[in-house]
């Protein structure tokens, strides 16, 4: 536990640069006597550190002292190439800089750690877009990372759900996100924080002009905020059906993507049990449960199941 205390210990000291004793007890959850210890012990074991008094004071290494150090376990070093996001940041057009910073971590890694880090990649690799999107990389992408990343403004004209035009939108740049193959902008405008859908937007102008980030934003944090402000404030229709264990069982990997819920389901003793489903609207309603076949019966609503029988209908007339 110690070893890996003063580990974290010197790469915050070489990362961040000096750092007050009360600051490190901080980061590292112990008490200042105890970073003193280890400030002792890292000496000791002859790492150029040192402290000062004073209101100035704090504690750093000697300029111009760096580790080889990375302080990773072996379980950490197989995360970090198991991780599978080459794809996503080959579209941000950091595939390059990925490929080397690996490399230059594997020759930093002790040779086992090197050996189990390479292993993990071949062994596990995570494709975040779903089915049939490989293609369809976002034609503006690159030029808002490279705005995001440099504290740029932008022009965008953005075309809103159901929009007949794209409108013209000033923006602050401040993330994007991954959201199951679709990325996000999250951005402010006139000093609120919005977020766009990058595949709407039609033009972009980077500017010249910089902006300051808010000190306090935190992207994953604001991300999560507003996934569920969303769940939470979309409706949902509920439909009840009886399907049978094969529809139930598609039923239940439609949830598990996300956008829908489902209740336990009654009779389970009959051929067809009955079970609710919760789903944005009638018209994913509809091409969901169209695709079930006879698999699944609409019970209510009644306009839900008056649509599904006249397209069952029209497909028996087709096929006769």
């Amino acid at each position: 536990m110690r070893a890996s205390r003063l580990v974290s210990l010197l790469l915050l000291l070489q990362t961040r640069g000096r750092m007050t004793a009360a600051q490190l007890a901080e980061v590292l959850e112990v008490s200042v006597r105890t970073i003193y210890r280890d400030l002792e012990a890292l000496s000791a074991a002859g790492v150029p550190v040192y402290a000062e008094a004073g209101p100035n004071g704090g504690c750093q290494l000697i300029d111009g002292y760096r580790t080889r150090l990375t302080g990773l376990t072996a379980k950490e070093a197989e995360a970090l190439f198991a991780s599978g996001v080459a794809g996503p940041v080959g579209e941000l057009g950091f595939g390059t800089v990925l490929g080397a910073a690996q490399l230059k971590l594997l020759a930093a890694l002790p040779e086992e750690l090197a050996e189990r880090a390479s292993l993990a990649r071949q062994r596990f690799h995570l494709d975040a877009p779903r089915w049939f999107r490989g293609g369809r990389n976002q034609p503006h992408l690159v030029e808002v990372a490279a705005a995001v990343w440099d504290d740029r403004r932008i022009t965008v004209r953005y075309r809103h759900p159901g929009a007949k035009e794209a409108a013209t939108r000033n923006l602050e740049p401040l993330g994007l996100v991954l959201k199951a193959g679709v990325w996000y902008l999250v951005a402010r405008r006139e000093g609120e924080l919005r977020t766009y859908r990058l595949s709407r937007v039609e033009e972009v102008s980077l500017l010249e002009e910089q902006f300051e980030r808010p000190d306090d934003f935190d992207l994953a944090r604001f991300w999560q905020a507003t996934v569920e402000h969303y769940e939470a404030s979309v409706p949902t229709v509920e439909v009840v059906v009886r399907v049978s264990d094969a529809g139930y069982a598609w039923l239940c990997g439609l949830e598990r993507q996300g956008g829908r819920s489902i209740s336990e389901r009654d009779g389970l003793d009959e051929p067809r049990a009955r079970c609710t489903v919760a789903f944005e609207n009638l018209e994913e309603a509809y091409d969901d449960l169209l695709q079930l076949g006879a698999e699944v019966e609409v019970i209510d609503p009644p306009s839900l199941r008056s649509r599904l029988a006249t397209t069952a209908a029209a497909m028996v007339s087709l096929y006769q």
